[in-house]
């Protein structure tokens, strides 16, 4: 077994390889499925515990596919490609966040 390079880590899933578009998706499927309300934020220089990013545009109340995420996760990409981004995904019920997870980090070539 290897041991990946020494990095941040910043949210969930972190500790793993960058995700593939395919594995991007089901996540967002996912956050669908439960019912959360998807939302994606970049930040430039994060530090590990930093929580505060910002929100790109508000969140998606109406995104009813993974597309729908990654449609503006590529835009919000297109404007801040020198920033982190992540998708976050809010319970309404509970009105907490429920899952994050990094999609874009700086150079990389994905997305």
């Amino acid at each position: 077994m290897k041991t990946l390079p020494k990095e941040r880590r910043y949210e969930t899933l972190s500790y793993l390889p960058p995700l593939t578009d395919q594995q991007i998706a089901k996540q967002i499927q996912y956050t669908l499925d439960q019912g959360y309300i998807p939302a994606i934020e970049f930040e430039e220089n994060p530090q590990p515990n930093d929580h505060h990013w910002t929100l790109w545009k508000l969140p998606l109340f109406s995104a009813r596919s993974p597309q729908d995420v990654l449609n503006e996760v590529r835009e919000c990409r297109s404007e801040n490609s020198n920033c982190y981004i992540r998708v976050i995904a809010f319970d309404n019920l509970k009105q907490c966040q429920m899952v994050s997870f990094i999609v874009h980090k700086p150079g990389a070539s994905r997305y």
